[in-house]
């Protein structure tokens, strides 16, 4: 479960505090889905940062299940969002001297496990229409299928919360309508928490729960 209790974030300015998030409380269940939008420089992006432990709050709390991450030290911070985490941004993010098959393989450079992980992510990608792609470098893929190889790399430690930040923005309409597809396919197979924040009204329509951000707070969508 996620639990997320009056969690504010402020920045100093001249004139007094900036307040970008103010008292935003929610819950989400493991195998909830839900998408956040809401108009730019609204803090969509820093909400999901600080979901994600990479960005500590000015106050509130956040629990994973069962545990707040910045009750934890940087070590076993980093370690959890390692574990219990998976990302997926705007930007791919790929390493470009990587293969696929290297890129997906990336988080789990500290496992002891490199048998398993390597079947994992070759699973992975299969899941993802990739299997014939494994030793290709991302300057040789379509941006759709960059995109497909961060989904695999964000799933392959079987994250309990995945987020994404405008995970469709640089795709075209039939790339972007793939990714959604497959990202909201292998949640359900994995039972994540998955997060969304997005500008994207056909792909917030397909979330389950919609919520937009405005005024610092979290409203359901249309409320």
């Amino acid at each position: 479960m996620l639990d997320v209790s009056q969690v504010t974030k402020s920045y100093p300015t001249p004139s007094g505090p900036l307040a970008i998030l103010s008292g935003v409380s929610f819950t989400l269940q493991r195998g909830d889905a839900a998408a956040i939008m809401g108009p730019s420089g609204a803090g969509k992006s820093t909400l999901l940062y600080i979901l994600g432990g990479l960005e500590q709050p000015t106050s509130g709390t956040i629990s994973l299940d069962g545990r707040n991450p910045f009750t934890l030290s940087e070590k076993d911070l980093a370690a959890f969002r390692n574990q219990s985490i998976g990302f997926i941004f705007q930007d791919h993010c790929l390493l470009p001297q990587c293969s696929v098959l290297e890129n997906v393989l990336v988080p789990t450079l500290v496992s002891n496990d490199a048998t398993f992980a390597v079947d994992r992510a070759r699973g992975l990608l299969a899941q993802v229409g990739l299997s014939d792609r494994l030793d290709h470098r991302p300057a040789e893929l379509s941006g759709g299928e960059k995109q497909r190889v961060a989904l695999a790399r964000a799933l392959i430690h079987k994250p309990l919360l995945l987020l994404c930040d405008e995970p469709t923005g640089n795709l075209d309409q039939a790339s972007a309508d793939v990714v959604a597809s497959l990202l909201l396919e292998l949640h359900r197979q994995q039972e994540t928490i998955l997060i969304v924040v997005t500008h994207s009204a056909e792909l917030a329509a397909r979330f389950p729960l919609r919520y937009e951000l405005r005024n610092a707070n979290l409203h359901p969508a249309g409320a």
